[in-house]
């Protein structure tokens, strides 16, 4: 497609050129035309490689997040399997630190009738998450020191993995769970009136 494109631009602007009877304000819109059209099917469009599984909803609606951590997810053949049907849930789910290791709890995968027959599939084990030993000694002092608690917020596939998106929180009060949904309210609102203005 960019080889036809920039054959077709090429003879297109020597034919506009040669011609006499085109003023120099018609070529050069046509050259601008052309000169456009071409570096749109030159630029490269970004991939999103990023595709959710589940989310864990009530985290955010119950906690405030600080910040944010992307571990690889290990898992076994069949947990893969129905992961790619879209049977996981996060809902209940945690972080948990024991000797240097993060271990993501109470996530629900459920198995696959064709994928399972074979091995004892537990839908809720603990899952280990792999993270640098960084990345654990400052969300271990956060989670020791601090106060904060450790969330899986999502998974999602990246590339070729399973990966789950971790974060330290600390717990709403009540008044901010009210803030947090007059916020969300008056952003709908917003979007609303932007619509109709439109229209």
């Amino acid at each position: 497609m960019k080889l036809i494109v920039g054959f077709w631009y090429e003879s297109n602007l020597k034919f506009m050129l040669k011609s006499d009877n085109k003023t120099t304000t018609q070529v050069q819109n046509w050259i601008l035309t052309f000169k456009a059209l071409y570096l749109s099917t030159m630029a490269k469009k970004p991939k999103n490689t990023e595709h959710i599984i589940a989310q864990n909803k009530p985290a955010r609606h119950d906690y405030l997040i600080q910040e944010k951590y992307e571990a690889v997810l290990v898992l076994t053949g069949w947990e893969v399997k129905s992961l790619r049907a879209g049977t996981g849930q996060l809902s209940a789910s945690y972080v948990f630190l024991r000797v240097g290791e993060a271990w993501l709890l109470g996530a629900h995968i459920e198995p696959l009738k064709t994928a399972s027959t074979h091995v004892v599939a537990e839908p809720t084990r603990y899952r280990k998450l792999l993270l640098n030993s960084k990345e654990l000694a400052k969300i271990f002092a956060a989670t020791q020191q601090k106060g904060y608690t450790c969330l899986a917020l999502k998974l999602y596939w990246k590339q070729h993995l399973i990966k789950c998106e971790i974060a330290l929180g600390k717990g709403k009060k009540d008044h901010d769970k009210r803030l947090t949904e007059k916020d969300r309210d008056w952003d709908r609102q917003k979007q609303r009136i932007a619509r109709e203005h439109n229209r």
